[in-house]
C-alpha cells in the first residue's frame, strides 16, 4: 500500500542529508545548478558501498557475468543506431501562468498514483472496520468508489500509451485537459501544447572549431557494452548465456529534474546486459524479475515497499518490460528497469557500423545475434530510497523521542565508532588499538569529545550501526560494549572477538547471503 505524498517526511530527508554530510548542492557558494549535486563525505561512502553490493551482487555471485568500464564519450554514430538522436524525447508541457515546465506524461501519471493512493486508503479503513474476515481483492473489485478511483489510476495511463505510441501530442494535451490536470504549484489549468524535447547534451571534441566533431555525453551505459559485445565474448571466451555490468556516469537534459537526486541531469547507472539465445528471452526475463527483487529484499528495508509496474508503451526495442518501484515519500516511483530488449541493438550496430556482432552456437553449429536481457537500476535513486527509508523518528520507553538513520548495516558509511568514556587512564590507547585491529576490514570511526550519550546519539544520526565504548573494565577484562543502533541494546564483547562479532553483522559477504 502507498505511503500518503509525505512532503514534511520528504523535507526532512533534504535538510538531514545536507547536515550530515551526505549530499549538498553542487557548487552551492555560487548559488548552486539546478539538479546538480555533490556527494558529501558520508553521501561518498554510502555511494561507494551500494555499487559495491551491487558489483558483487552480479559479477562475483555470477559466473557467467563480466564487467566493463566503456568510455563517456562514444563515436556519434553509436547514438544514430541506438535511436537516441530521433526517438530519445520527452514530451513537454509548460503552465501559461505559473510559466513552469513539466513532463506531460509525469503530469498524468501522478494523477494516476493519487487515485491509486485513494483507493488503497478506502481499502485500509475497510481492513479496519471489518477485521480479519476483510478480502481486500473482493472489496477492490466490488466497492464503487474503490472501482471509480481503480478506473482513475488505471485508463489513463493506457491512452496515455496509446497516444505516445501514434505521437499524437494534441491528444495528450487533450487528455490533460479532460482529466482536468492542475499547475501542482498554482492549480491552473492554463496549458501550452505539447512539444517534443530531446533530452541528450552535445558537446564538440577537437583542437579547433574548424575541424571539431559534434559529439554527445552518453545518455546511458547500455550502448557502450553493446558495442563492445564481441570484444568481451571473444576474448573472456563467454559463451551463451552471459552477461556483462558496468557503473558509470550518464547525462540527460531533464525538462523537470526536481525531488532532489531522484531525477537529476547528471547521475549514475548501474547496468547489465545478459544475452540469451533467441526464442529464451522472455524466460530469462522472469527470472532476472525474480533476482533482481530478491537483490533488493535483501536489504531489509520491507517488502511492501517494492513493486512490479509492467509498461502499457513498450519502448520500440522491448518485446517485454517492467519496473520494480518503490515507495519514496514522494509516492511510488521506478527504481529499476528490467527490459526485454530483443536484438534491436547488436542488430543496429551491425547494420551502422558493418560489423557482424554476432555469436557462434557450437552446439547448433550456427551464428546468430543474441537477445538481451537488461537490467538497470539508478545508483542516485537507489541511494534515495535507501536514505529516505532508513530516517526514522521514534518513540522510546522513557517517554523521550530519537532521530535515527536506520541504514543496512552492510551499506553505513561508518560500521563502528570506537568510543573511549574518557580521554584519560589509557582508554584512548586501548581504542587505538582496536582501530589498528579493525580498520583493514572495514571503515570505522573514533571519537571522544561530549559525553558518552550525546556521541551515541549523534552517531545514530549518522547512521553508524555500532558503537564500541572503552571503560576502566576494559583494561582489567580486556572487553568492550557494543550498543547497536537500531535496538539500543548493549552487549559485552571480548576484545579479541570483537572483529569477527562486527564482520558477521556488517561485511557483503554475509549480506550478500541472503540473496
Amino acid at each position: 500500500m502507498a505511503k500518503n505524498n509525505d512532503q514534511d517526511q520528504f523535507k526532512k530527508v533534504l535538510s538531514h542529508a545536507k547536515e550530515y554530510g551526505y549530499v549538498f548542492q553542487s557548487s552551492e557558494i555560487y548559488d548552486g545548478l539546478s539538479a546538480v549535486y555533490d556527494y558529501g563525505q558520508n553521501g561518498v561512502e554510502l555511494k561507494k558501498n551500494i555499487r559495491e553490493y551491487w558489483w558483487q551482487a552480479m559479477t562475483q555471485l555470477n559466473q557467467d557475468i563480466v564487467g566493463i568500464d566503456a568510455a563517456i564519450f562514444m563515436h556519434p554514430t553509436t547514438w544514430k543506431a541506438s535511436g537516441h538522436v530521433d526517438a530519445f524525447n520527452d514530451p513537454l508541457i509548460d503552465n501559461k501562468d505559473s510559466k513552469k515546465r513539466y513532463r506531460a506524461d509525469v503530469l498524468i501519471e501522478d494523477y494516476c498514483e493519487k487515485n491509486l493512493q485513494k483507493a488503497d486508503k478506502e481499502i485500509a479503513k475497510a481492513a479496519k472496520r471489518f477485521g480479519e474476515d476483510f478480502d481486500a481483492d473482493m472489496y477492490r473489485q466490488t466497492n464503487p468508489r474503490v472501482m471509480g478511483y481503480m478506473k482513475k489510476a488505471t485508463e489513463p495511463t493506457a491512452r496515455l500509451a496509446e497516444l505516445l505510441e501514434k505521437e499524437d501530442l494534441a491528444g495528450v494535451k487533450a487528455l490533460i485537459e479532460e482529466l482536468e490536470i492542475t499547475d501542482p504549484d498554482t492549480g491552473s489549468k492554463n496549458w501550452t501544447d505539447v512539444r517534443q524535447f530531446n533530452l541528450m547534451f552535445g558537446t564538440k571534441i577537437g583542437a579547433s572549431a574548424d575541424t571539431a566533431t559534434d559529439l554527445y555525453l552518453r545518455p546511458e551505459t547500455a550502448q557502450g557494452i553493446f558495442v563492445n559485445f564481441l570484444n568481451v565474448q571473444k576474448t573472456g571466451r563467454m559463451k551463451i548465456p552471459f552477461g556483462i555490468a558496468q557503473t558509470g556516469k550518464a547525462f540527460r537534459n531533464e525538462i523537470v529534474a526536481r525531488q532532489f537526486i531522484f531525477r537529476q541531469r547528471e547521475f549514475e547507472q548501474m547496468e547489465m546486459q545478459y544475452f540469451v539465445k533467441p526464442g529464451t528471452e522472455l524466460e530469462w526475463f522472469e527470472i532476472w524479475k525474480e533476482r533482481r527483487m530478491a537483490w533488493h529484499r535483501s536489504l531489509g528495508m520491507g517488502d511492501e515497499n517494492y513493486r512490479f509496474h509492467d509498461h502499457e508503451k513498450l519502448a520500440h526495442y522491448a518485446n517485454a518490460a517492467t519496473d520494480i518501484e518503490f515507495d519514496f515519500p514522494f509516492g511510488f516511483k521506478e527504481l529499476e528497469g528490467i527490459h526485454s530488449r530483443t536484438d534491436f541493438d547488436l542488430k543496429a550496430h551491425e547494420e551502422h557500423s558493418g560489423k557482424k556482432l554476432q555469436f557462434f552456437d557450437h552446439e547448433e553449429n550456427k551464428s546468430y545475434v543474441p537477445y538481451v536481457l537488461e537490467t538497470s537500476i539508478g545508483l542516485d535513486r537507489m541511494f534515495l530510497a535507501v536514505f529516505s527509508n532508513s530516517l526514522k523518528e521514534e518513540k522510546l520507553d522513557g517517554g523521550g523521542e530519537r532521530t535515527v538513520l536506520k541504514l543496512p548495516a552492510v551499506l553505513a558509511p561508518v560500521k563502528a565508532a570506537i568510543l573511549p568514556l574518557l580521554k584519560k587512564d589509557g582508554l584512548p590507547e586501548i581504542a587505538n588499538e582496536i582501530i589498528d585491529e579493525l580498520k583493514w576490514s572495514m571503515k570505522v570511526a573514533y571519537e571522544e569529545k561530549d559525553s558518552i550519550g550525546k556521541r551515541y546519539a549523534r552517531h545514530d544520526l549518522n547512521g553508524t550501526p555500532y558503537c564500541v565504548t572503552i571503560d576502566h573494565d576494559t583494561k582489567e577484562d580486556r572487553a568492550v560494549t557494543v550498543r547497536d543502533r537500531d535496538t539500543m541494546t548493549q552487549e559485552r564483547i571480548a576484545i579479541k572477538d570483537l572483529k569477527n562479532y562486527l564482520e558477521s553483522r556488517v561485511s557483503m559477504s554475509e549480506w550478500l547471503k541472503k540473496i
